[in-house]
C-alpha cells in the first residue's frame, strides 16, 4: 500500500499535530500492525502495540518521508518492542499456573510473631529516642544500620572516638533503664500504630 487516497498528506498533517489526521493514520496502520505483532508475541500483541505507538507519537515530529516509509518505520519500532518483550521473557521465564494451585499455600511467617516483633522494634526505637540526640543517633547508625565508627562519624560530622563514646554512653543508659525497669518514658504502642 504505497499511498492510499493521499495518505502522504494525511501523514504530513499528523506530524504537524492534527489529531484527526493522526486518527486516520492510526486506523489505517493499527490492524496490520496488530496482526503482525500477534505472530511475534501472541496474546501480548496489544500491549506491545501500545508501547510502539507511544514511541511513534513521541518521535513522529522527527520522522521524514512518505506513507510507505512511515509504515516501515512504524513496523520497525513495533518489532523492536516485540523483541524487547521476548528478551525479557527469556531472562525471566514465567509458567502460568491456575489460581487453584495457590489455594493451599500458606504464608510460612506467623503474623502474630511478626506483629510482636514490629511492636518490640518500635518500642526499642522509642526508648532510644529518649536518649540525648547525639547518643540516639550514634546508636541508630551503628546498631541498626551497621555503620562503623568512621562512617558514622562522617555522617554525624564527629570523630570516630566521639562516636564510640556516644554509642557506649547511650547503650549503658539503655541497659540501666531496662535493668531498673525505668521504661516509663515509653507510651504503649498499639497494632494500629505499627501498621
Amino acid at each position: 500500500m504505497d499511498d492510499p487516497v493521499g495518505y502522504d498528506d494525511v501523514l504530513r498533517s499528523a506530524r504537524e499535530g492534527d489529531e484527526a489526521a493522526f486518527r486516520l493514520v492510526y486506523r489505517a496502520l493499527q490492524p496490520d500492525l496488530l496482526r503482525y505483532l500477534t505472530t511475534l508475541v501472541g496474546a501480548e500483541a496489544e500491549d506491545v502495540s501500545a508501547e510502539a505507538w507511544l514511541q511513534i507519537v513521541r518521535d513522529l515530529d522527527r520522522f521524514r518521508g512518505g506513507w510507505s516509509d512511515f509504515r516501515g518505520w512504524a513496523v520497525t519500532i513495533a518489532r523492536n518492542r516485540a523483541l524487547d518483550l521476548l528478551r525479557r521473557q527469556q531472562r525471566r521465564p514465567a509458567v502460568p499456573l491456575p489460581v487453584t494451585e495457590f489455594v493451599g499455600v500458606a504464608d510460612p511467617a506467623d503474623t502474630a510473631v511478626s506483629a510482636v516483633d514490629r511492636i518490640t522494634t518500635y518500642q526499642a526505637i522509642e526508648l532510644i529516642a529518649t536518649l540525648p540526640r547525639e547518643q540516639a543517633e550514634a546508636i541508630i547508625l551503628r546498631v541498626l544500620f551497621g555503620f562503623d565508627a568512621a562512617a558514622t562519624g562522617n555522617i554525624m560530622r564527629k570523630r570516630p572516638g566521639a562516636v564510640r563514646t556516644a554509642t557506649h554512653r547511650g547503650l549503658r543508659t539503655l541497659r540501666e533503664r531496662l535493668d531498673d525497669g525505668d521504661v516509663t518514658a515509653l507510651a504503649p504502642v498499639t497494632l494500629d500504630e505499627v501498621r
